[in-house]
């Protein structure tokens, strides 16, 4: 709880992955996937719950192993087309049926496991302004906008009219991209109209790239073991 504010945490965890089989509890540094995450939400003081929601039952196991609840979804919201935010609406109306009452919910996909308490906890600090309705953490764009093409029928063009993608890096407008490490919302703004997780009146939390690395693939999990053992160098 945070200022009175009822905090719950949301990590989604579905049983299939096309780019990694069984990738949510794949094993990272000695421990599943899953577990990292689950481990620095426990971190976090202010979180009231932390809540795994699954179609699958051994992921279940490891979250309780772990230390998380567990709810079950159904196999619509664990498709590959399924969105996050229709799995979120399902989960708050069920625990608003139990008779949970937070305040604010984060979510904190499994895939970012460098995610650091302190920047869940700058992105509960935005939402104690009451304007604020959501909050997401961001990293430095890896392709500007102003450098990308489009090409149709064969010929290049640069994506965005009129600008000029030979410019220095120094000289291009700084862009960011979202890193999916941390949404968090307050749960009464979360309207049927909203398409996604940042919406309304939002705010930003930026990240920098050693703790942005989203795990899609091999190669993305072999980079996470290698900055995890780097960290753990200069620990010693």
């Amino acid at each position: 709880m945070i200022q009175g504010n009822r905090v719950l945490a949301v990590i989604p965890a579905r049983g299939g992955s096309k780019s990694i089989p069984r990738k949510n509890i794949t094993p990272l540094a000695g421990k599943p996937l899953l577990s990292w995450t689950v481990e620095v939400a426990k971190q976090v003081g202010e979180i009231d719950r932390i809540i795994v929601s699954t179609d699958d039952d051994e992921i279940g196991r490891v979250a309780g192993e772990s230390g998380a609840e567990v709810y079950s979804r159904p196999s619509r919201l664990a498709a590959d087309d399924a969105l996050v935010i229709d799995t979120l609406r399902y989960l708050i109306e069920a625990l608003r049926n139990e008779g949970e009452s937070a305040d604010i919910v984060m979510l904190l996909e499994p895939t970012s496991p460098l995610r650091s308490a302190d920047d869940i906890r700058q992105c509960l600090a935005l939402l104690q302004d009451s304007a604020i309705d959501s909050v997401a953490t961001f990293k430095e764009a890896e392709l500007n906008p102003c450098r990308a093409w489009r090409i149709e029928n064969g010929q290049p063009d640069v994506f965005i009219p009129g600008v000029n993608p030979w410019l220095p890096r120094q000289k291009l407008p700084r862009a960011y991209q979202l890193n999916g490490a941390v949404y968090a919302f307050r749960a009464d703004r979360l309207t049927a109209d909203v398409p996604g997780i940042l919406f309304g009146n939002s705010a930003a939390v930026i990240m920098p790239a050693e703790r942005s690395v989203d795990i899609d693939d091999e190669l993305d999990l072999e980079i996470v073991e290698a900055i995890i053992k780097k960290n753990e160098n200069r620990r010693q």
